[in-house]
């Protein structure tokens, strides 16, 4: 990826490929690369593990802004859910994936509502402990027709879901985790998890150009352009996006992406009989 970047501390990157040989060696050292991949995923998980497991926990110490995210993402959903799922809430049967769960946040708040059954799957035991609590059915009752079925403890990279059960996996705020090896991957092995006409719902922070590199928490924050990259090499299409609206300011700015495996109908526009019989110059 040819575009620059800088980490936490300020420092600058020519590319992002600089940065990841930083981060995680170079193709062909092997024992050493995958050391410091390994090294990469196991400190991200760690800061998590020190997080209390709270909606403000989760959320950077920023839970006044759940209502807001959880809003912005209703108004998407319900537009996919009437596009592409007409009879949802009738006679079809719904199923969602949630990835980077955390405690149940977005499938308490928003999935469970709309999906007969939510698989909720994150990698930090203490906040998938949080969440199988808050959703038991004693505790959380949306109607018998509604509930949360699966809670997997598994990172992103090592997760491939079942063939066909899902018509929506919906991450959110986890994939900057991933290198971009391991993004494209991702996507890759969960487009089987996809039912025929289902989709993936990605919800991130937008860096303004380039990337930003967070040495703390290990993770990076990717452009609009960055991600568009690396959706093709996915093989995915872009079918909405829809900007999140209500934010504070100092935070990083918030994008949805609802990305589909087929390539997006064309509108081929046809000239009128009088159009195409009007006289014109010969070049």
């Amino acid at each position: 990826m040819e575009v620059s970047g800088l980490d936490s501390d300020g420092r600058q990157f020519k590319n992002a490929g600089e940065m990841w040989r930083e981060q995680i060696g170079e193709e062909g050292e092997g024992e050493q690369q995958q050391h410091k991949k390994t090294r990469w995923y196991r400190e991200g998980i760690s800061y998590w593990e020190g997080v209390e497991a709270s909606v403000d926990g989760v959320l950077g110490g920023f839970g006044t802004v759940n209502e807001a995210d959880i809003n912005g993402s209703e108004a998407l959903l319900q537009t996919l859910l009437s596009d592409r799922f007409p009879n949802a809430g009738k006679n079809q049967h719904l199923v969602a994936l949630d990835c980077g769960s955390g405690i149940g946040r977005i499938t308490k708040n928003l999935l469970i509502r709309y999906f007969n059954e939510v698989d909720l799957l994150e990698p930090v035991s203490h906040f998938l402990d949080a969440a199988r609590e808050s959703l038991a059915p004693e505790n959380h009752v949306v109607s018998d027709m509604h509930k949360a079925v699966n809670f997997f403890c598994v990172p992103l990279q090592e997760f491939t879901p079942d063939t066909g059960k899902y018509d929506v996996i919906w991450v959110q705020w986890c994939i900057g985790h991933l290198t971009d090896d391991d993004f494209v991957s991702f996507f890759k092995r969960a487009k089987v998890g996809l039912k025929p006409g289902g989709l993936f719902v990605l919800k991130e922070n937008i860096a303004r150009t380039g990337f930003v590199l967070d040495k703390q928490d290990r993770s990076i924050t990717r452009s609009d352009l960055y991600f568009k990259e690396l959706f093709s090499r996915c093989g995915l299409h872009v079918y909405k996006s829809k900007d999140q609206k209500g934010l504070p300011e100092e935070l990083f700015a918030v994008k949805m992406y609802a990305l589909t495996t087929e390539m997006p109908k064309r509108i081929h526009k046809t000239r009128s009989k009088a159009q195409a019989n009007r006289p014109c110059i010969i070049k």
